[in-house]
């Protein structure tokens, strides 16, 4: 069974019987420097920056994974609370974190 995970506190049709903690998954993600080169040049001209759009995208979903393997491996059927940060480490590369609350679900 796959761990559920909402960004809500609660399961819709499930009772919380334990708190199990934190859990939390992120990933620090950079582009290339050919794609880094024509996001600079999008700048320029004006627009969506669809290689950082892509980027921030793959990093949500490594930082997701990560996270649900963590509430896997505490034995959780569920993360409650979903939430995402993001932060700048340098130019051209971002910091994702994904976390929320492990529970078991009745």
């Amino acid at each position: 069974m796959s761990v559920i995970v909402v960004n809500t506190d609660f399961v819709v049709g499930k009772e919380i019987v334990a708190v199990l903690g934190v859990v939390k998954g992120s990933v620090i993600q950079a582009k290339h420097l050919g794609k880094d080169f024509v996001a600079g040049l999008r700048t320029i001209i004006g627009g969506e920056i669809k290689e950082y759009t892509e980027m921030m995208s793959e990093a949500r979903e490594i930082a997701l994974k990560r996270m649900r393997d963590k509430a896997e491996e505490m034995g959780a059927d569920a993360v409650v609370n979903l939430r995402f940060m993001t932060s700048m480490v340098m130019t051209g590369a971002a910091e994702i974190l994904a976390y929320g609350t492990a529970v078991k679900l009745s």
